[in-house]
């Protein structure tokens, strides 16, 4: 039997870097001394022949894109290595699930609560961000899976779509048009435009004016759906939004009314991702299910 040529310590170190983004930060979360970290990571990458980190400038060290690679499997491979130290206990068992910000307190908490009902012995960690940060935390094996809206995700990803959703306006409580039933895009956009400004959010909805062929006069920015809500309801502006809200009232008490908007709209679409270069745990497999079920019955009403 050859043996093994990293030690799960040297991982350690490599991981605890990449995490603090120097090897004197990782020192010091590991309580061992910053040359002890170097000289792992060098034994690390002369063992496999390729760089796992970069320098950036005034940014200690980056991972490089095959570190990226390694980063994920290192993950995975200490996770699985403390699961079987730790003898199988299932109440070891977690998994850590991203959340596209905007979509997070819409649809995980009702996702988890349920999953862990069915699966006692599993726990879920939630991790919010953005369409980028998801991105990183997944393909660096930090997130097991990520939920989130399908925005040209990479071919290097496993989609799961979940539900399609229409996009809708949003307006003040007597508003000119609170009370219809339907309205065009160019009617409910006469009115200044409060604006989600998250990435990929942003083009998104300024793409749906431009086919509609409007060109929005933006009043303000927000990557908050609440704050947008609010200030509709202060009547600040009109909202445009995907994220399914279905009360009427915004964080300060004021009224919103939900607006369904006519014309050919391309819609949102829920779905779970994960890295097809990582392999797929027990429990992510069945969270996957798990979801996707929730959303094809009654447990999620998009």
């Amino acid at each position: 039997m050859k043996p093994i040529p990293i030690a799960l310590r040297q991982i350690d170190y490599v991981i605890a870097t990449a995490d603090t983004g120097s090897t004197a930060a990782a020192a010091r979360l590991l309580s061992v001394s910053q040359p002890s970290v170097s000289l792992a990571i060098t034994k690390v990458e002369a063992h496999l022949g390729r760089a796992l980190f970069a320098r950036a400038a005034g940014q200690g060290v980056v991972p490089t894109a095959f570190g990226r690679q390694k980063l994920g499997e290192f993950r995975q491979l200490r996770a699985r290595a403390e699961q079987t130290l730790m003898g199988g206990d299932q109440k070891s068992a977690v998994m850590d699930l991203g959340v596209f910000s905007t979509l997070g307190p819409r649809y995980a908490p009702s996702l988890v609560r349920g999953f862990e009902q069915a699966y006692p012995g599993a726990r879920v960690r939630l991790h919010e961000g953005d369409i980028e940060t998801l991105a990183r935390w997944l393909d660096g094996g930090q997130i097991d899976v990520a939920l989130t809206y399908d925005f040209a995700l990479p071919s290097t990803w496993e989609v799961i779509p979940l539900a399609d959703v229409r996009p809708y306006g949003l307006v003040w409580s007597g508003h000119p048009l609170d009370g219809r039933a339907s309205v065009g895009l160019a009617a409910l956009l006469q009115d200044p435009l409060i604006l989600m400004n998250l990435p990929h959010s942003r083009g998104y909805f300024l793409t749906l004016a431009q086919m509609n062929g409007v060109t929005p006069r933006i009043a303000y920015e927000t990557g908050s759906v609440e704050m947008l809500r609010s200030m509709v309801a202060n009547r600040m502006g009109v909202g445009l939004l995907a994220t399914d809200i279905p009360h009427g009232t915004a964080y300060d008490g004021g009224g919103v009314t939900r607006l369904q908007l006519t014309g050919n709209l391309a819609s949102h679409r829920i779905a779970l991702v994960r890295s097809k270069a990582l392999q797929t745990g027990a429990l992510s497999e069945a969270f996957c299910n798990h979801a996707a079920s929730a959303f094809a019955g009654e447990g999620v009403r998009p």
